[in-house]
């Protein structure tokens, strides 16, 4: 077992609140952060945050996990 960082990321808001991803593993919280940072991101021809709908809003982040490397990969 070693301990690696674990990126989960959400869709939405509220009720509308939906984990997309949760299983990219990471060896080090730096290259989490980064992409978490990545893909949270958004682009488009909107000023403010607010006018993004909630149900597409992005939240990622990384949390603390013990895998088994030989049966998870871990980036």
């Amino acid at each position: 077992m070693i301990d690696a960082f674990l990126l989960l990321v959400y869709l939405g808001t509220g009720d509308f609140r939906k984990l997309e991803s949760g299983n990219m593993y990471f060896y080090s919280i730096t290259e989490c952060n980064y992409f978490a940072g990545q893909v949270s991101k958004r682009y488009g021809n909107y000023g403010y945050s607010q006018y993004i709908d909630p149900k597409d809003r992005v939240t990622a982040y990384c949390v603390p996990r013990q895998v088994d490397p030989e049966t998870i990969k871990v980036y």
